[in-house]
């Protein structure tokens, strides 16, 4: 199975994490636009429980305008998702979107945007611990 995204499993509880992801993106020049609560989603649209699961959509406005600008249709691929969930066994694993597989992927001459979003959202994964 190929690896979706790039991930940090950390031994930190989730909500400590949670509560440390948007500072770190934020230093990275991006804001959280969405969160969704994937948990009280699942439960209150189909009755079923989860683990605490939340998407964070962040974007960082002056990389999404030059994106946007050389290409109008990739805002299909924004905002930049940033996924903090429980991890099987104890813990909180965080995944962020690699735009590599995504944005790069499916318009090539967004490579070097790509390239420095992916930049930074590692320093985000790193930053974690």
């Amino acid at each position: 199975m190929a690896e979706i995204g790039m991930t940090r499993t950390l031994r930190a509880p989730y909500d400590d994490v949670l509560a440390r992801v948007p500072d770190l993106l934020k230093a990275e020049g991006f804001g959280v636009l969405t969160r969704i609560d994937v948990k009280q989603t699942l439960k209150e649209k189909l009755g079923v429980d989860f683990r605490r699961y939340q998407i964070l959509g962040a974007c960082n406005p002056k990389l999404a305008h030059q994106a946007l600008t050389a290409v109008a249709n990739i805002g299909v691929m924004l905002p930049c998702n940033v996924v903090v969930q429980e991890a099987d066994g104890g813990g909180t694993q965080v995944t962020a979107v690699d735009p590599m597989q995504t944005i790069a992927a499916a318009e090539p001459k967004l490579r070097p945007i790509a390239e420095e979003v992916r930049a930074r959202l590692e320093r985000v994964l790193e930053k974690l611990g």
